[in-house]
């Protein structure tokens, strides 16, 4: 096993590094390690769309470049290998070669952040909420906290920050969303509190089966010792033994009330600030400061996020529901609030079982208007059991849904899919989803 010392060792000792996407993670880790004097090569299947500044820098760096298919001949030389959060590692299978240590974006931004605790928080669904909630209870307490990760802005821009201004403002924690794809590629990352909330079907379009999954979440606890905490959900606290964690273990439950009833929408928030709540507190943050905390925060955009009521109607926007879990926690908190539902669902399939959705849907579903790709996994799954019916286009999908409501009804984009069969990104599907609600008439 190697150690954070040992990966910085390599990295002064100029070995050369292949950083694969030119995603925001992407650009952040080259201009991170170009900054130390690190050697680079960069791979990028379309060129075109990379950011034209972004090439300049390249270009400006002389940083090689390949562009188009991955060629094992591309890989020669790589010590160490970087790749950007989505880009599936089995696909570099006999690219690279067999000294090359694949490392996240992520561990290596941490190399030059000074030892500074880390709040990590995984899990299928709930990680952005709960990460926003952690950040805002921390902020309350008065410490200084850098955001980031799988949420917005990667840790290689805060540590380029400091590497180039010591003096800049230094944060008291690091408090990181992180992946499944970000943490199958950490080596030694050391989190000295770590929040799961829940693991279920997801991303197997990228993880060959659930156990590579589950392994890559519990990487988030596997560098811990026993002055370190584990959070975990109820529903699995019995991988705390199985994976023979050394940290502390303390197992939240929404059910007992623990933290006060949040103003955002459904029990799985319920559950998200019991988890905050359990890990603040190990930060020094009071129960007032919590409480405090959370009497700011607001629904994030694309989660359950209400967009307007027209004609009696409520139109919802959750378009970061992009599994089967996140779409039954979706209609069980539209349900709670009294709503008969519309679903709008739809898109790049990323597997689940549909049809163990239908004893929740049944009575709370009125209609569901798919539209986009993987119209076949829906209707093999729930056409006969559920009114469905078929568009193109979200656009059409939406007028089809309005029709069809009654007043009282709710609308929901909850489509239980990746976007990217129409749209760039959720946070793109969720935005048009907004324009086009906006527009009813």
């Amino acid at each position: 096993m190697i150690t954070l010392a040992e990966i910085k060792n390599k990295l002064a000792g100029k070995c050369t590094a292949h950083v694969v996407g030119g995603g925001n993670s992407g650009r952040a880790v080259i201009k991170l390690l170009n900054s130390y004097g690190v050697p680079l090569v960069f791979h990028e299947q379309k060129e075109e769309k990379l950011l034209p500044e972004f090439k300049r820098f390249l270009q400006e760096q002389n940083i090689p470049c390949f562009f188009g298919e991955h060629k094992k001949e591309n890989f020669s030389g790589c010590d160490i290998f970087i790749p950007s959060p989505g880009v599936a590692i089995a696909q570099f299978a006999g690219l690279l070669p067999e000294t090359a240590l694949a490392v996240s974006e992520t561990e290596i931004a941490y190399l030059f952040c000074d030892d500074t605790p880390i709040l990590g928080i995984t899990g299928t669904s709930g990680k952005t909420t709960t990460t926003a909630v952690c950040s805002e209870m921390l902020k309350e307490q008065g410490l200084n906290i850098f955001t980031g990760g799988n949420i917005g802005t990667p840790l290689s821009e805060y540590a380029l920050k400091r590497l180039e201004n010591p003096r800049s403002e230094k944060a008291d924690v690091l408090v990181l969303e992180l992946s499944s794809f970000q943490l199958q590629t950490c080596n030694a990352l050391p989190v000295h509190v770590g929040i799961c909330l829940n693991i279920s079907e997801n991303h197997l379009d990228y993880h060959k089966n659930m156990q590579e999954y589950t392994d890559a979440k519990m990487n988030l606890f596997a560098h811990q010792t026993d002055t370190d905490f584990a959070v975990l959900g109820q529903d699995i606290a019995h991988l705390a033994n199985e994976y023979g964690f050394k940290a502390k273990t303390i197992v939240f439950d929404a059910d007992k009330k623990n933290f006060p009833k949040t103003k955002l929408l459904g029990q799985h928030n319920q559950s998200n600030a019991e988890a905050a709540w359990q890990a603040c507190q190990l930060f020094g943050v009071s129960f007032e400061n919590a409480r405090k905390a959370m009497d700011k925060i607001s629904p994030m955009e694309n989660r359950l996020e209400f967009v307007r009521e027209l004609d009696g109607i409520t139109y919802i926007n959750d378009s970061k529901c992009t599994t089967v879990t996140a779409l039954a926690v979706a209609i069980k908190a539209v349900s709670e609030a009294k709503h008969p539902i519309i679903l709008l669902a739809g898109g790049k399939f990323k597997g689940g079982d549909l049809a163990a959705l239908l004893p929740l849907m049944r009575g709370k579903v009125k209609h569901v208007a798919l539209y986009g790709g993987s119209r076949e996994h829906f209707e093999n799954a729930w056409k006969n059991h559920l009114s469905l019916s078929y568009d193109e286009k979200l656009s059409q999908a939406l007028e089809r849904a309005k029709q069809t409501a009654d007043k009282g009804d709710a609308v929901l984009l909850a489509p239980a899919t990746a976007s990217f069969d129409q749209y760039a990104s959720y946070i793109a599907r969720g935005g048009d989803f907004k324009n086009l609600v906006r527009n009813l008439k």
